[in-house]
């Protein structure tokens, strides 16, 4: 049955694959028939021919690999006399056919962004509901009720801007002395008293849970709005011996442990603007919860990053669900977008790019974890990749760069301002030294990935 499911997912994925192919073609194919210029052929799929028919003047076809596709037109590439020719076409109509396959990905990003979206319960706000016991931000200047609009420089519209701002976060090293840092230890400390009454006696009733989760609340709260070190202390200790006396009832005595001071600690910190009191003002240099994984994260120090507060919740309504999806989607434009200005700045590596392999890879990894649950998890994750892809797509090709849909609308621009087309001959060389720039980048991130994949340094794995 585990097979078959595998077998119902790898269809799935080429299937939205091939949508996202077939929304960027049909784009370019529907513009053309409207606009009046002839469409040769409209294929899905590349290589060798499966499925062949003919409609009136196009060929209709489906190709053996499902890597790609294309939308044919007469003068799209050469000079034609026929007056219904791309060539041929009024300058604006060209533009609208070139941009229409970009636009249609993104489009079919939003349709898919509905999809993924109307499906939850709720929706987690960008403002402060409640801190975790432990919570490091608590005692950073984040409170209760703040709205985050910008964190580490980047704009925040929604939870997915929190998510991948958090994620792009830099650590760095902070003074390991401040009574800051020393709260956060006193704080950790007692939510590790409470962790291991839980963890020694699994047939603890729910209520009792309740009641300690309680005295761990308040005390790590008193903690959090200490004065000093020495009343961070005496509270953690205080705390520590209400979580012994309320469950082992003064069978066994509590014993607080030292608090160790170290010169530096790695921490995820950024600038963060908030909304408070209908105010917008900046906190310099909050610390977020960051920790390490497991012993050999330690021992490397790797560390990772987690949310150390609760969001508020948005209600589902009609209107809730339209304007996460609208956001959400215009969300993860700018992700992309904001990723190649990175990735120009060198604020991302080449070792961070995928190309069909390492997309291939996340989408076995997401589905695998997904099916850790449900059929259903599994799927909405590879959906969300395929969000990725089509709006990934959609930005790139629009990108001023020659063989890009983005570097040929460039022509038509110039073009039309200067009332004169540039030579064909001149636009097929800049075209195909473009595309083969982008075949040997592509062959290369792909032996990148394939070196990832061997060797098990691949994100992720």
């Amino acid at each position: 049955m585990q097979i078959l499911i595998i077998i119902a997912l790898v269809i799935v994925g080429v299937l939205l694959f091939e949508l996202i192919i077939f929304s960027h073609e049909f784009g370019h194919f529907i513009t053309a028939k409207k606009s009046g210029v002839k469409v040769n052929e409209f294929s899905l799929g590349m290589g060798p021919k499966i499925l062949s028919f003919k409609r009136g003047e196009t060929d209709y076809s489906l190709r053996l690999l499902p890597i790609g596709g294309f939308c044919s037109m007469e003068g799209e590439d050469e000079e034609s006399p026929e007056p219904r020719a791309f060539n041929n076409a009024k300058i604006w109509k060209r533009m609208i056919i070139i941009i229409a396959g970009a636009v249609m990905n993104i489009i079919l990003g939003f349709i898919m962004m509905f999809a993924y979206t109307v499906q939850a319960d709720s929706y987690a706000s960008t403002t402060i509901g409640g801190f975790n016991p432990n919570s490091v931000s608590a005692n950073c200047g984040i409170e209760a009720g703040d709205k985050i609009t910008e964190l580490n420089g980047y704009s925040i519209w929604n939870s997915r801007d929190l998510q991948f701002a958090m994620a792009t976060m830099n650590c760095k090293n902070v003074d390991g002395k401040t009574l800051q840092i020393y709260k956060q230890d006193c704080a950790q400390e007692a939510c590790d008293v409470y962790n291991k009454i839980l963890d020694n006696n699994k047939n603890i009733d729910d209520s009792t849970v309740d009641k300690l989760f309680e005295i761990l609340s308040d005390g790590c709260s008193k903690i959090n709005a200490s004065p000093s070190k020495e009343d961070a202390y005496n509270i953690y200790k205080q705390t520590g011996e209400s979580l012994y006396n309320e469950y082992y009832k003064g069978k066994k005595t509590f014993e607080p442990v030292n608090i160790k001071e170290e010169d530096t600690r790695l921490r995820y910190t950024s600038d963060v603007k908030v909304i408070r009191d209908g105010e917008e003002i900046e906190l310099k240099d909050v610390q977020f919860f960051t920790y390490y994984q497991d012993d050999e994260d330690r021992k490397e120090g790797k560390t990772s990053l987690s949310f150390d507060f609760y969001l508020t919740e948005i209600d589902k309504t009609f209107g809730t669900v339209i304007g996460e999806t609208v956001s959400n989607t215009c969300s993860m434009a700018k992700m992309v977008w904001t990723s190649l200005v990175w990735l120009v700045q060198g604020r991302f590596s080449f070792t961070d790019l995928s190309g069909p392999v390492g997309i291939a890879t996340a989408v076995t990894q997401v589905a695998s974890i997904g099916l850790e649950t449900s059929f259903m998890d599994a799927f909405n994750n590879i959906l969300y990749v395929m969000i990725m892809i089509t709006i990934n797509l959609g930005i790139f090709n629009m990108l001023p760069f020659p063989a890009l849909d983005g570097g040929r609308f460039l022509f038509l621009l110039i073009e039309w301002i200067f009332r004169k087309p540039i030579p064909r001959k001149a636009e097929q060389i800049v075209n195909s030294i473009g595309f083969a720039l982008l075949m040997v980048f592509m062959l290369v991130v792909t032996v990148k990935d394939v070196w990832q994949l061997v060797t098990g340094t691949m994100p992720g794995m």
